[in-house]
């Protein structure tokens, strides 16, 4: 029996505890109010309306400091991805770190920010010619090459000198999901390090005389929990540096560190990593006889994922085999679920009560609109009431959309007790804007 399907057997009433190591720092009950930054979530909810994606400043800034710190020869770069705005961008230049984008809408913001060239990465499997040409204009310092084609396009555009990595498929199994699984053969990311295409594509980037090959990029998925899957990568990634003829000055090992979204699932043992990774490196390279390259990771969840927590007001309740509990958002700002099967934990705000389990739906038209299931919710639940799920600063903004002419909800900074708005909620009039 599932501690879900125990707690009503027992009339088992909340608690006052939050979920360890779900929520960002410093995250509290006041009450049977949350406190989020030092603001209370129904206070939030009250001044921003919900959907409203609430995003903890220091957590952002703490946990991108954390990286610097445990790898400080190494360059940190914000996977740009997990959540595109100008104002996270700031705060990652801020603390330090370099920024990888992924086309030219995301160096837009990048720009808007007024971030660094000479600290932005572009990287990613397809890049338009527009993409490329954004890239060079702006002066950004490398760009990952994903395909024979792209190396091609790029020596065409580029001026003399534009540094590039290639991205190497290097046959690591992460063990984690299989949409979000890129180290693997089979698939659309990189150069397949098995076939001789990865070493192809170095001798390619060599001869044209508009670029200059700076290093190697990797990527074995997201998600990703052993450390292990790192340290094979470190080795034939380092095999493949002895086999290339010039010398890498750079070994991009990607991201994916893991972040927890559901109470008892551990947080990625960035410590142990560094150490890890570190001594693999140091021991490959001196068996093969090479110089050890600069090291960069892209981590993007574990800096922003705890940092978020999403408010929605409950609109309705239908109780039958299930208890369906539907909010004012859902998959338009959480396809996450839908896409592969996320789960979240779930809190109901601002009063306690027996728990049963209830399963959390959006508004959308689609019966795969399922935010959580079997979550543990006060029994009398109702319409009006105020729900937080944590871990939603990942990826959440960046795949929200407008499905079914929902506006997307607003993005608001927390610190210090102090709110503001980072992204300001999305409104009819913006959708029609685009119509012709």
């Amino acid at each position: 029996m599932t501690l879900a399907e125990l707690l009503p057997s027992i009339g088992c009433s909340t608690e006052p505890v939050l979920e360890e190591g779900l929520w960002p720092d410093g995250t509290h009950l006041s009450g049977s109010d949350l406190v989020i930054g030092g603001v209370p979530a129904t206070r939030l909810a009250a001044q921003f309306g919900t959907p409203c994606q609430v995003l903890d400043e220091a957590t952002v800034c703490n946990r991108a400091k954390a990286f610097v710190a445990a790898l400080p020869e190494a360059e940190v770069v914000f996977a740009g991805k997990s959540l595109p705005c100008p104002e996270v961008y700031r705060w990652m230049a801020s603390v330090g770190l370099s920024l990888d984008v992924s086309s030219a809408g995301e160096l837009a913001l990048a720009r808007a920010a007024g971030f660094p060239a000479g600290r932005i990465v572009m990287h990613g499997n397809v890049k338009t010619g527009e993409d490329l040409k954004a890239a060079l204009e702006y002066g950004v310092s490398r760009i990952v090459a994903d395909s024979f084609d792209e190396i091609a396009q790029l020596g065409a555009l580029a001026r003399h000198g534009q540094e590039v990595m290639i991205r190497v498929t290097p046959g690591v199994d992460a063990h984690t999901h299989a949409a979000v699984s890129t180290g693997v053969e089979d698939q659309k990311f990189g150069f397949s390090l098995a076939s001789g295409a990865a070493l192809e594509a170095v001798l390619r980037v060599v001869e044209q005389p508009s670029l200059r090959l700076a290093g190697l990029h990797c990527h074995i998925g997201s998600q990703v929990r052993h450390v292990a899957s790192y340290e094979e990568t470190v080795r034939r990634m380092v095999g493949l540096i002895a086999s290339c003829g010039v010398r890498i000055e750079q070994l991009d090992l990607g991201g994916g560190f893991c972040a927890p979204y559901l109470p008892g699932e551990s947080s990625f043992d960035l410590f142990g990593f560094a150490q890890r990774v570190r001594g693999t490196l140091s021991y490959e390279c001196a068996l093969h006889r090479v110089p050890v390259p600069r090291i960069l990771i892209e981590p993007g969840r574990s800096i922003v994922a705890n940092a978020g927590v999403t408010l929605y007001r409950v609109c309705a309740v239908k109780r039958g085999v299930r208890t369906f509990v539907a909010v004012d958002g859902g998959m338009s700002d959480n396809p996450r679920p839908a896409l592969y099967g996320a789960k979240y934990a779930v809190r109901l705000v601002g009063r306690g009560g027996k728990l049963r389990p209830v399963t959390v739906v959006g508004r959308h038209c689609e019966a795969g609109d399922v935010l959580a299931e079997n979550v543990l919710l006060p029994a009398d639940v109702h319409a009006g009431d105020l729900l937080a799920v944590p871990v939603t600063g990942a990826y959440h903004h960046a795949l929200a959309s407008n499905y079914n002419q929902v506006g997307r909800p607003p993005v608001v900074a927390v610190r210090d007790g102090l709110a503001r708005p980072i992204v300001r909620r999305e409104t009819e009039e913006d959708l029609l804007r685009r119509y012709v």
